[in-house]
């Protein structure tokens, strides 16, 4: 049977990894792996969560399955996070799910389950994984204008034009914050006035937010979502703890769904479920109970914000370094957007050729269309870095 296959198309950021990982030079840096990094190249453990796994392993008496919900206090502390007081708690439901990849595949199953001819509307770039996710979930996607690449900015007057064409109930999945892999976030006004054309429109907002803390703060990054949720009487959600508790591998994620009612949302929720029993069964303990104990103890809490902050600080002035070196080395103007962007990715603007170039003879390593990670960037070696990256442009 096996032999009637054809090789599966690699994964371009899979294949970045390799590629960095055979290559000999000293010098070498990796700018396209997405998750955060502290100046040393590494990816910590936060204080709080190995204080959290510690209490654990004292206390766990048990590995039994949770149920298809998961971690029901975790599921409540998640989207109080998420969705603050901007909507009755009766109207939301929350199921963990295996990331926030898992939560948005959840998610996409309900949608299917709930209007199998439903178009997702994606941003015009949008994270690589979004449209294959929707694909595999049986659903038609389409794309939005969102980044102009020449100023670094939003299109949001184009975005809104199309959206206001898109059919009654199709859905439109959003960034919450932080965009993945621009960079370009929408700012106050313009959450308000997107919240109102999907009201008016009638369409299901589905938000991804996976780097909440990582822009202008954890309460801020979630106002957009919030904004979004007092408007309209329904939406998806699909949230990750991946990067602001930095469990990657642990694989923490929430599916959540606002409905105009507790009993509409129930039913929801057993939709979910119901699909979850298909996909993978029961979600993974450990991180999404690491997570549920930081969130509930004060102590840990306040920890954990505290190294939150530091390392949003910290990709802050990143950005505002590399966006001086790089004004210092092109004596022009052209890469300030990235200090006024925010999250862990910028999108440079350079071509395919040009980023093959800095691989080639500077030992640089970006994803193909130039998206870099902040966190990566070297403190130490910021106009070196900005000198080669001027060195490739036309």
């Amino acid at each position: 049977m096996f032999e009637e296959l054809q090789p599966a198309p690699a994964d371009k950021i899979l294949a970045l990894i390799g590629l960095y990982r055979a290559d000999p030079r000293p010098e070498k840096l990796d700018l396209g792996v997405g998750v955060y990094k502290d100046r040393d190249g590494n990816t910590p453990v936060m204080r709080a969560v190995r204080e959290a796994e510690r209490r654990l392993l004292e206390t766990q008496t048990t590995k039994t399955y949770l149920g298809l919900a998961g971690d029901l206090a975790f599921n409540s502390a998640m989207a109080d996070l998420v969705f603050g007081a901007s909507v009755g708690a009766a109207r939301v439901r929350a199921a963990q799910a295996p990331g926030g990849s898992g939560a948005l595949r959840l998610a996409g199953e309900l949608i299917k389950r709930t209007r199998p001819d439903i178009t997702v509307w994606v941003s015009d770039p949008t994270w690589p994984n979004h449209v294959p996710m929707m694909r595999g979930a049986g659903l038609s996607v389409r794309a939005y204008p969102y980044f102009d690449a020449a100023s670094g900015a939003v299109r949001f007057e184009a975005m809104l034009e199309a959206l206001g064409q898109a059919p009654r109930g199709d859905a439109v999945l959003l960034h919450g914050c932080c965009h993945n892999p621009t960079g370009a976030n929408l700012d106050t006004a313009q959450w308000a006035k997107l919240a109102d054309l999907l009201a008016d429109r009638e369409l299901l907002p589905f938000i991804d937010i996976a780097y909440q803390g990582f822009g202008e703060g954890l309460e801020a990054d979630a106002a957009g979502l919030r904004t979004v949720a007092a408007r309209v009487p329904e939406m998806v959600v699909a949230a990750s703890c991946s990067k602001n508790f930095a469990v990657y591998r642990d694989r923490v994620g929430a599916a959540m769904v606002m409905a105009a009612t507790g009993a509409q949302a129930e039913t929801a929720m057993g939709h979910m479920l119901a699909a979850a029993r298909t996909m993978y069964s029961m979600p993974p303990d450990h991180g999404a109970a690491a997570v549920r104990l930081v969130l509930a103890d004060p102590e840990l809490r306040a920890d954990w914000e505290a190294e939150l902050e530091d390392m949003r600080q910290r990709m802050l002035r990143l950005r505002i370094g590399f966006a001086e070196a790089l004004r210092r080395q092109s004596n022009s103007d052209r890469f300030d957007f990235i200090a006024r962007h925010r999250g862990m990715f910028s999108r440079l603007g350079l071509t395919e050729a040009q980023v093959a170039r800095l691989r080639d003879e500077h030992a640089v390593y970006m994803v193909g269309d130039s998206r870099i990670n902040v966190a990566g960037l070297p403190e130490d070696r910021l106009d070196r870095l900005a000198t080669a990256i001027v060195s490739v442009l036309d």
